[in-house]
């Protein structure tokens, strides 16, 4: 089944579809360190949106790009990552709407 896939055009090196897979992959990378480094630098709170809406973009990019490359356990990884994310942003809007009900 691999050699099948690794020959289908938009699989192979310089297709459209390869290069798509490697900015999101990119992206996505990029949205982890930026949120890590923000963090870290007391510029963003660990509960707040923006950081938890660019671990679960982020983690997205990385799960389509490492599950498009067979990296199933990395892929894995950033799934729990995604609904971590999620997870707390659900929780955060669960608040907010339980506020203004007071």
């Amino acid at each position: 089944m691999t050699r099948i896939l690794a020959s289908w055009p938009p699989l192979q090196s310089g297709g459209a579809m390869h290069y798509f897979v490697e900015i999101v992959g990119w992206v996505g990378a990029g949205l982890i360190l930026a949120a890590y480094a923000l963090l870290s630098l007391g510029k963003l709170h660990g509960r707040s949106a923006v950081y938890q809406w660019m671990n679960v973009v982020g983690s997205a990019g990385f799960v389509v790009n490492s599950g498009w490359n067979g990296a199933y356990p990395s892929a894995a990884l950033n799934v729990v990552w995604m609904g971590i994310g999620a997870y707390v942003l659900l929780q955060r809007r669960r608040s907010q709407v339980r506020r203004a009900g007071r």
